[in-house]
């Protein structure tokens, strides 16, 4: 009896403190929309990849610098914007929701962020934008103009629009500022 308690407690701390959780993330409806999301707990970063034809892209939340960074395939750029815990799920929840989604298949978040950012406004990462970005973010954004993002309200038209994020989780709307 002792050793089944030492055994599910163990189970309990490991899911908790385990370094890498992966998982594998459908659009509800939608077999074509498909992303795999790693959580390195050590590091406080979530990375996403979603696979989604010519609108794929590949997502990185930093939690421990406060910063997601997006690379849109599309646009080839990357699109980074703050951390706002008001709008953004904490890592553990990120977590869980990925974990119910994945062994339940029923959970489905409809939770957006809609974000713009100012075409013709982008800069390429410099020395320091890396040191405050931390090195996962340029690893994913190096050489790529740099658009800093704004949260707006949803928008009406979604024609300048890119869905990034995290597939039935987390959906990030990026859309391009009409002047």
């Amino acid at each position: 009896m002792t050793q089944a308690a030492v055994l599910v407690l163990l189970g309990v701390f490991w899911t908790q403190t385990s370094a890498l959780d992966t998982f594998v993330l459908r659009e509800p409806g939608n077999d074509y929309v498909t992303g795999t999301m790693t959580i390195h707990n050590e590091n406080q970063i979530v990375e996403v990849h979603v696979h989604s034809g010519v609108y794929s892209s590949d997502t990185i939340f930093d939690y421990s610098r406060g910063y997601i960074a997006t690379r849109l395939f599309s646009r080839k750029a990357c699109f980074i914007m703050k951390i706002d815990k008001e709008y953004i799920p904490e890592l553990q929840q990120i977590g869980r929701l990925a974990f119910e989604r994945e062994t339940m298949r029923t959970v489905y978040s409809p939770n957006n962020v809609w974000v713009q950012f100012q075409s013709g406004h982008s800069l390429f990462g410099r020395i320091k934008d890396w040191l405050i970005y931390g090195k996962a973010i340029e690893h994913l954004c190096a050489g790529l103009p740099l658009y800093h993002l704004e949260k707006t309200t949803p928008l009406l038209n979604v024609n300048g629009c890119s869905n990034a994020g995290i597939p039935s989780i987390l959906g990030i709307q990026i859309c391009e500022k009409v002047a």
